[in-house]
């Protein structure tokens, strides 16, 4: 497996560099672009993570109104097998 590199080269654009300049620095909330730029990737990655969660919930819901639910019998491997089936 290739090992990654620590750092990414990003051609910006003359108006996102001048954001990130902005957002950068004395008087903001990051000290430096490469600060800005990771909470960014960061909080990308959060709301991803979370769509795709309310997306399962939104199933799940879609699953017991449907009527596809069953009682948990103790074996979670069992009922997992069962829930597949029920959804075919």
């Amino acid at each position: 497996m290739a090992k990654l590199s620590n750092s990414l080269n990003l051609p910006l654009t003359d108006e996102l560099k001048k954001f990130v300049t902005e957002s950068s620095g004395s008087g903001t909330l990051y000290s430096t672009p490469s600060e800005f730029v990771r909470d960014l990737i960061r909080r990308e990655k959060r709301s991803q993570e979370a769509h795709a969660l309310r997306a399962n919930i939104i199933e799940g819901y879609q699953d017991a109104a449907e009527g596809r639910s069953l009682e948990f019998s103790g074996d979670l491997k069992s009922d997992l097998k069962r829930y597949k089936e029920l959804k075919k």
